[in-house]
């Protein structure tokens, strides 16, 4: 009995899996097809039902039904083969997207075996079945997942022929503009790769004018981010979003520079706008995630992390939101979700960031470096440089830290945040003070309003014992930031300089502007001891403890 073959190719292109699968399943065992005598026939219903699975996200299914037909494929008479591949060639495409009723194409079925093992982050077998694809026979779509594939295994040069040609055959394909900046092709040779060839009109599709000057200006702005010019990627990112206002890309890909750059108010700000123009985007939103942690605003964290989840559970961001959410309650809870999100997507550069600071809490300073390397080793930012000096300042490892904080004002030279990292290792040593006061000064200067080097060089006046100076620099800020931790480092220098009403004023200002501050919280409790007239120091009921403590203190001396 004969099972109706163009009928399942219209189940497919109608998207009705379920029912494509189930009829596919008829049609490989149908008896009237002699895999001995009509081997090419049992080839096509084999991919056919390989077609239907991997619609269905069924990708082991589909590479099993999809090397059984290539095995079919491959006994068919010699005579036949490059009868069928041309047909094959003209009437079908290949993508996964769309099928025909035509004798397969091996290089399609090739594609898709790619495609499943890609899906499966199987990217080794998923390039072995890609390079058995002439370079000369690959699509557009062929091209892409090549380059990605050579990507994420080192080939850069690979990656980067691939990535070319597909902007070669199309302009418009973003991610290839995206990859060829992030490995360090310049602006101007990208867009050489424009097609130039004259239209029927005699004018070139892609010529220099009005119509086309976005995309040269998007890959500007994308070469200038891959470069560590965070301003000047902002800037051209800013004078796009004037022209398509509203662009949720855009948008997006502004908030994430601001984010990675520190310009945290801005970008959440730039979130917020992206949600309330599409409250359903997932994309960028455990960066979004992360800055609402940091301003402890948990009640707008923990509505983001419930609309990720009912969006779409299955994606990384939504792993880091639940990360960051979890890191109060629960750090190990926390780490567990930011490791799950590697795994979804090994790529997932916030997933290694958000893993390495959780590491550093938990005082896994070795650890963390391991994550902030996995993320340098993707794409190098400022966050990993930073978590980097951190890490190994935390292991007492004062060279590495300075070499990693050399590397960061390497590659963002007009950085004030760079300048301050440099600072930092060198303040984190008794002799390099002086050093650090002028790293925080250049800092300063570069970037006037950076207040995390401005609370950096008020806490070297006040080692140093210049209360005076703290004060005088912190209070110049009062004025344009409502800071908690502003408040809190002038609680601070206040407290010890024995001004306890001003430190008062100052850790309640803290609390009202963040109520979870930690380090106010402690602050003010000590300082109502202080007016008590109680030792904020004194020992607590519990003795054992306390002997434990001071048993440490020498070596914390020592290695201070």
């Amino acid at each position: 009995m004969d099972v109706p073959k163009d009928q399942m190719s219209t189940l497919i292109e109608y998207g009705l899996y379920d029912s494509a699968e189930m009829l596919g399943c008829f049609l490989v065992s149908s008896n009237s097809i002699n895999s001995d005598t009509n081997p090419h026939l049992k080839a096509e219903n084999l991919a056919l039902l390989g077609d239907a699975l991997f619609r269905e996200n069924e990708y082991r299914r589909a590479i099993h039904m999809y090397k059984q037909a290539l095995q079919h494929y491959k006994i068919i008479p010699k005579q036949n083969t490059s009868t069928r591949s041309s047909l094959s060639a003209s009437n079908r495409s290949s993508s996964p997207n769309s099928f025909n009723v035509s004798a397969i194409n091996e290089n399609e079925v090739k594609f898709k075996l790619a495609s499943c093992h890609f899906s499966l982050n199987e990217n080794r077998a998923a390039l072995l079945e890609m390079e058995g694809i002439p370079s000369k026979s690959r699509n557009l779509q062929m091209n892409l997942l090549t380059g990605k594939l050579y990507r994420h295994s080192r080939h850069t040069r690979a990656a980067i022929a691939c990535y070319k040609e597909c902007l070669r055959n199309c302009p418009y394909v973003i991610e290839a503009i995206t990859a060829l900046a992030e490995l360090g092709v310049a602006a101007k040779d990208i867009i050489a790769l424009f097609p130039q060839t004259p239209n029927r009109s005699g004018r070139p599709p892609f010529d220099h004018f009005e119509s086309s000057r976005w995309l040269q200006r998007y890959v500007e702005a994308q070469c200038c981010i891959a470069s560590n010019d965070y301003k000047g990627g902002l800037e051209l990112f800013t004078e796009l979003l004037q022209k398509f206002p509203n662009n949720i890309h855009l948008l997006l890909e502004i908030a994430k520079v601001e984010a990675i750059s520190g310009k945290n108010d801005e970008a959440i700000l730039n979130f917020e706008k992206v949600r309330s123009i599409d409250p359903y985007v997932v994309t960028y939103m455990d960066e979004y995630a992360m800055l609402l942690k940091l301003k402890s605003d948990h009640l707008k964290l923990n509505k983001l992390a419930h609309d990720l989840l009912s969006i779409d559970p299955t994606r990384p961001e939504v792993f880091v939101a639940l990360a960051a959410l979890w890191e109060r309650k629960d750090e190990r809870g926390a780490l567990s979700y930011a490791e799950t999100s590697i795994r979804v997507e090994e790529r997932h550069i916030p997933g290694y960031i958000t893993k390495g600071n959780l590491l550093l809490l938990m005082n896994r300073p070795e650890a963390a470096v391991a994550a902030f390397r996995g993320a340098q080793e993707l794409r190098p930012d400022l966050r990993s440089y930073q978590g980097l000096v951190h890490s190994y300042l935390a292991l007492s490892k004062p060279k590495e830290a300075l070499h990693a904080a050399r590397e960061a004002m390497k590659a963002m030279p007009q950085s004030a945040k760079a300048l301050k990292l440099v600072g930092d290792v060198h303040a984190s040593n008794s002799g390099g003070r002086e050093k650090a006061k002028k790293f925080y000064e250049s800092a300063l200067r570069l970037e006037p309003d950076y207040l995390a080097a401005a609370l950096a060089l008020a806490e070297l006046h006040v080692v140093e014992g210049r209360n005076g100076d703290a004060v005088s620099l912190l209070e110049r800020y009062l004025k344009d930031w409502a800071d908690d931790s502003l408040h809190v480092k002038l609680a601070q220098v206040f407290a010890a300089t024995n001004m306890l009403q001003e430190s008062l004023s100052h850790y309640q200002a803290a609390l009202r502007i963040n109520s979870h501050n930690e380090a106010a919280k402690k602050g003010l409790e000590r300082l109502e001891k202080l007016m008590k007239g109680v030792d904020p120091d004194a020992p607590e009921d519990d003795d054992e403890n306390d002997v434990e403590d001071v048993d440490g203190d020498p070596d914390e001396t020592e290695l201070l």
